[in-house]
């Protein structure tokens, strides 16, 4: 048994080999369009990357993911794929049988239904185990979580839940009581950071790091944690998700990802603090102009900045005009031919890419 778990662990390390193979990052550069000047005008010309966790303790994988990511950021941009919770490979699947290549990160999310549906909680075991054999394939993991109004008790039904607990709302006094220290919505919202860290815990005894993605799109009113800003609004609930993981269930292998929507409000408006953030990202299904872009960049300081969620892959031509992304990630059910049009450029860093082990 000694040797089967050195083994996989030496499977697993080999997906982050790649990592530490790239020369220094290089620096930040770039002018703004006139057509995306909105927030982009203060956008920085030369600031040096930032690759320390926010976690002073995480793991030695989390430290050479994000030295990685530094380092790949301006050289090419990782490609993502989404799966459903109770689809765990469905989709990456497809990108494989349409372009001969698998992403270079699987996604999925921990899900808020029941039965057999595809978001379905029932499944989160089974969604775990396919992103063990994700990492030890060469994959990065990706996780996000739409998770239910602490109002309300996973699961909720397909379709109707999403809409009126995942995209619901709260009230004024609900959200004062969510974000107070002892009161009955606090705990039930702390018993449900519990019940989602033993699975991340799950990944951690595997020697596996996360990309974590939770409260996306929070500049948004699409979810009911969202369209809130300033230091008492979702900035706080991230503040205080970061501090049970970290401080409470001591999980050492998330690498966090703040996660905004474009076109949204102002990023800055509900940015936690660089101290509990190690990756900026965006969700867009539109296009993405340079304004998105160098505000995030502005705001990021240094660290990494990703595509969290897309409906269809940025051109090459886009890409290379804001050579500073990271990764994309293409979400559930939207692969086409766009997305096998990105596999086949160059520019595109895939697993396997020979780019990853040289």
């Amino acid at each position: 048994m000694l040797f089967v778990a050195i083994g996989v662990l030496c499977t697993s390390l080999l997906a982050l080999t790649w990592f530490l193979t790239y020369p220094s990052p290089p620096e930040i550069g770039g002018e703004t369009e006139a057509a995306a000047r909105a927030g982009a005008e203060a956008a920085p010309s030369s600031v040096p990357y930032h690759c320390e966790p926010a976690n002073p303790d995480a793991t030695p994988a989390v430290r050479s993911v994000l030295r990685g990511l530094c380092s790949v950021s301006g050289q090419g941009i990782l490609s993502g794929q989404h799966n459903f919770t109770n689809e765990p490979n469905k989709d990456s699947d497809r990108v494989y049988s349409m372009t001969g290549k698998h992403p270079a990160i699987w996604s999925s999310d921990f899900g808020f239904t029941g039965g057999e549906d595809k978001d379905s909680i029932a499944h989160r075991d089974l969604m775990i185990e396919q992103a063990k054999k994700q990492f030890a394939a060469g994959s990065l993991v990706s996780l996000s979580w739409h998770v239910v109004r602490p109002i309300d008790d996973e699961p909720v039904l397909p379709i109707v839940g999403f809409q009126n607990s995942v995209r619901g709302k709260l009230t004024d006094e609900q959200w004062a009581q969510l974000i107070t220290l002892n009161t009955p919505l606090h705990n039930r919202w702390t018993r449900s950071l519990d019940t989602i860290a033993d699975y991340l815990g799950q990944l951690q005894d595997a020697h596996i790091p996360v990309l974590w993605r939770p409260l996306h799109e929070c500049n948004g009113s699409f979810f009911w944690w969202g369209g809130r800003p300033g230091p008492n609004g979702t900035q706080r609930l991230y503040r205080e998700m970061f501090d049970r993981l970290t401080h409470v269930h001591h999980l050492n292998n998330l690498i966090w990802i703040w996660d905004q929507n474009v076109p949204g409000d102002r990023f800055a408006d509900y940015f936690p603090g660089q101290q509990y953030v190690d990756v900026l990202a965006c969700d867009n299904y539109g296009k993405l102009l340079d304004g998105y872009y160098y505000s995030l960049l502005k705001l990021a300081n240094g660290k990494p900045i990703a595509l969290g969620e897309l409906g269809h892959p940025p051109s090459p031509e886009v890409l290379r005009a804001q050579p500073r992304w990271v990764w994309f990630v293409i979400w559930a059910g939207m692969v086409d031919s766009k997305t096998g049009m990105i596999y086949g450029d160059p520019y595109t860093i895939d697993r396997g890419d020979p780019r990853l082990i040289h």
